[in-house]
């Protein structure tokens, strides 16, 4: 039946190339999505038949050749730096309000929605112009190592186009497939995401309010501890503290734990459960740092400890800059 539907989508006058169409997976995929998710089926045929492979988006993913090239100061500078502060500094100023009640309704400080919105589009201003439904398709039937997980993101964009009554092809957003000022996947769109303007509907694009208040419920969802620690710099040997780094960024680990394996805990480190972070700089000493429960909320984010700490190192600048104007 598939076969025969797809030869007649491909045959008819308006469609000139099959595209992803003609591939097996795909027309696996497009059946799954019709017994579970009760999608058109025709409809799904001839969009992946309009849409073909982005090279660049597989370009762009790719990891680093060589992985020596990790550099947390590199990585640092790139995104807390003036400008950035100064942006961030000013949709403070003009969102206050709104950054005030996300705080309120979720105990997620306004210094870590800013710095989330800052790092991913400063402000607005870097969205990305592709195409979702490609990237994703390109990922999910191009990109072995996550295939997967792009499957599922594209599963999840056609259920939010379905939802939003919207054509899966009309979204736009960065070459992996996120969408808006936060850079939410539609999986977490679908999850997360709220209409914090009251206007009837999400709009993660052009309304900074459902934007700030759906970082602070992503955060608040995946549990983000109001007035909970979420870093501290320690000392550590690098060769004892190898278990710990080990272990992985779950903070499993309480302080006086670690010291056993070498960790420097200040006095006054906060008695709860942490993992050991390292933050790797070619030709110079590795930071350690002790990452508690939000710091592992940031990774639910990006994971990946140098944007966790990142966020963290940006949030507590756009806090001094803000605590400064406000005197």
């Amino acid at each position: 039946m598939m076969r025969l539907l797809l030869a007649f989508v491909l045959f008819c006058p308006l469609i000139s190339f099959a595209g992803y169409a003609e591939r097996e997976e795909v027309q696996a995929f497009i059946t799954e999505m019709q017994t579970r998710h009760g999608l058109d089926g025709a409809s799904l045929i001839r969009l992946f038949a309009q849409t073909e492979p982005l090279p660049f988006v597989l370009k762009a993913i790719a990891p680093p050749t060589d992985p020596r090239v990790k550099s947390w100061r590199t990585y640092r500078q790139r995104f807390i730096e003036p400008k950035r502060l100064k942006a961030g500094l000013a949709f403070w100023q003009k969102h206050q309000a709104t950054l005030a009640k996300a705080e309120a309704l979720s105990g997620v400080p306004a210094e870590f929605i800013v710095a989330i919105i800052g790092i991913e589009t400063i402000y607005g201003k870097h969205l990305g112009r592709f195409d979702t439904f490609t990237a994703l398709a390109t990922l999910a039937f191009d990109y072995p190592p996550r295939a997967d997980l792009f499957r599922r993101e594209l599963e999840a964009l056609l259920l939010l186009a379905r939802d939003e009554q919207r054509s899966p092809s009309d979204y736009r957003g960065s070459y992996a497939g996120a969408i808006g000022l936060p850079q939410f996947l539609p999986s977490s769109i679908r999850a997360y995401a709220v209409d914090f303007d009251g206007s009837g509907q999400i709009d993660l694009t052009a309304s900074p309010a459902d934007a700030i208040g759906s970082v602070a419920n992503f955060f608040k969802e995946h549990g983000w501890q109001e007035n909970g620690p979420v870093t501290l710099k320690v000392g550590a040997d690098g060769t004892a503290c190898t278990p710990l780094i080990a272990e992985g960024i779950k903070p499993v680990r309480r302080p006086a734990e670690m010291r056993d394996f070498g960790v420097v805990v200040p006095a006054d480190a906060v008695d709860a459960p942490a993992a050991l972070i390292d933050l790797v700089t070619p030709d110079a000493d590795t930071e350690y740092w002790l990452g508690y429960q939000n710091f592992f909320v940031i990774t639910r984010y990006n994971r990946s400890s140098f944007y966790a700490m990142a966020v963290y190192q940006f949030a507590q600048a756009l806090k001094a800059g803000w605590l400064t104007t406000r005197r």
